[in-house]
């Protein structure tokens, strides 16, 4: 097992890392929201799945990414738990897409969100 030091350390720069990708990423897409637009993105039921399905799929590989890498590199296990891990995760997120897919379609079919809007409206 690694000291103490070393891994507050190796997690310390994972942190890092991690926030310094969001910025990153934060930055450039304020860069490309002052821009003019060049073509018009998806709207409706197509733009919410495209985009709930690429980030479920980016944010699961990140964690399998992160898992692999410090049970791999940094604590030296078996590929057990690594197994494990990949197929848990891919199961979590089986379960809660369709999920959420069902709440989001219910959220506009009720008109949640419009009812809200128009008591914001009404403040102002």
């Amino acid at each position: 097992m690694l000291p103490l030091a070393l891994n507050i350390a190796l997690m310390l720069i994972g942190y890092l890392l991690v926030v310094g990708y969001l910025a990153v990423g934060l930055r450039l897409q304020r860069r490309q929201s002052v821009r003019p637009a060049r073509a018009a993105r998806r709207r409706g039921w197509p733009g919410v799945v495209r985009q709930v399905v690429g980030t479920a799929v980016g944010g699961y590989v990140l964690l399998m990414v992160v898992v692999a890498g410090y049970y791999q590199g940094v604590a030296h296990l078996d590929g057990d738990l690594v197994t494990s891990a990949f197929t848990g995760a891919a199961t979590l997120l089986g379960i809660s897409l369709p999920v959420f897919f069902v709440v989001s379609w219910v959220v506009v079919r009720r008109g949640y969100g419009k009812a809200a809007s128009r008591r914001a409206g009404r403040r102002l």
